[in-house]
């Protein structure tokens, strides 16, 4: 029988495999008229991968105890890159949101090492604090405000469906780490409302969260990619048009090598592959639930549950915005689409979930159907 760290990484080289090749078919028209070279996204995605995989290495190797004394070192820098991307001239802006710093032909994107910190970081203060964490100012007040330091700064960029992830992904870690659920429930309440006032100020928001309700009335705006990414699923039927044989990457899905990559899945490899995407992503969830449950201490439950929680919830909002279920986000599909920075973090939380597995204890005969809630702070 295979062990929870070889399943964990099975899925994974499969989803990276799968992503590949989905690249190779989708990005070669675009990267042709803009780049005059059709490999030039394939090319640029092998590279990031190259990287990526020998980072992911190193943090499988690294004992994840490790972590625990740069937690907050992480969170500064991730914060300080948040600000210094938000200030003209250093950050650059594409599309009205300024998210990105290029170095040569890479780009990086500071959000991406924002979730990892804050997962970090909430873990190693949840750990630390123990029973604490049921107080006011240590279970409340102090880790709800590094979540909403991250938050706010992702917010302004703007990205709202970064700040959506690592919202629901840090009150998830924090209600497991044992704080109470009404500070939690009042900081969701108060979040939400501070949202949603900002979505009905913000033009762009509004009228996407209007074309989800209504795509026929913005069928040739914000709608556009929404009822293309549907045609697709329907001319793939079960088993696809056939590898590379797209219509919709064809300019009507222009994003159809990085947030909308799940659509060409199911036109060119039909409902049945986009189903076994759907299950991959369920076995990385319950194999990283897994490592969480056994995992030898409360910093190693913490992060390991956090970590599996924001790939798995980043891989349903994507889908869920392609299939039409959630309004346009713009987030990237884990492993899959396009994107260096989105890929290099994703190993490294996959690395540092593998090492987590490797230290993993037999958990005794009374703590096996135990949630991973009541077990956090034990041994």
């Amino acid at each position: 029988m295979w062990k929870t760290p070889t399943v964990l990484l099975l899925i994974v080289l499969l989803l990276l495999g799968l992503g590949i090749v989905m690249l190779a078919s989708t990005s070669g028209i675009r990267a042709a008229e803009i780049y005059d070279d059709p490999a030039y996204f394939l090319k640029r995605q092998v590279v990031w991968l190259l990287i990526a995989a020998a980072i992911g290495f190193l943090a499988g190797k690294l004992d994840y105890h490790r972590w625990r004394p740069l937690a907050l070192a992480f969170f500064v820098v991730a914060a300080l890159l948040l600000a210094l991307v938000l200030v003209p001239g250093i950050g650059a802006k594409i599309g009205g949101s300024r998210r990105w710093f290029h170095i040569g032909f890479l780009s990086f994107q500071p959000s991406e090492l924002a979730k990892f910190a804050l997962l970090l970081l909430l873990a190693w203060w949840l750990a630390r604090e123990k029973w604490r964490v049921r107080e006011f100012w240590r279970g409340a007040v102090a880790p709800l405000a590094m979540l909403g330091v991250i938050a706010l700064l992702i917010f302004a960029e703007p990205d709202f469906g970064t700040t959506v992830l690592c919202g629901a992904a840090g009150l998830a870690v924090l209600y497991v780490g044992g704080v109470r659920s009404a500070y939690l429930a009042v900081f969701a309440v108060v979040g939400l409302s501070a949202f949603s006032v900002a979505v009905l100020h913000d033009p762009v928001r509004l009228n996407r969260i209007l074309a989800f309700l209504n795509p026929e009335q913005y069928a040739q705006t914000y709608s556009f990619q929404l009822l293309n990414a549907i045609n697709a699923f329907i001319a793939g039927g079960p088993f696809g048009v056939g590898l590379g044989r797209s219509i919709q990457k064809h300019y009507y899905l222009p994003e159809a090598h990085t947030d909308f990559i799940f659509a060409i899945i199911g036109e060119e490899l039909g409902l049945v592959t986009s189903l076994g995407v759907v299950l991959l992503f369920a076995g990385f969830f319950f194999c990283g639930l897994r490592i969480s449950w056994r995992a030898p201490d409360a910093f190693g439950r913490l992060l390991a549950f956090g970590l599996t929680l924001m790939i798995t919830l980043q891989a349903v909002i994507n889908i869920c915005v392609v299939i039409g279920l959630l309004p346009t986000k713009g987030l990237p599909l884990p492993f899959i689409s396009a994107g260096g920075s989105s890929l290099v973090i994703s190993l490294l939380e996959v690395g540092v979930l593998y090492n987590i597995a490797r230290q993993a204890r037999q958990p005794v005969f009374n703590q096996r159907h135990q949630p991973i809630k009541d077990r956090v702070h034990q041994f």
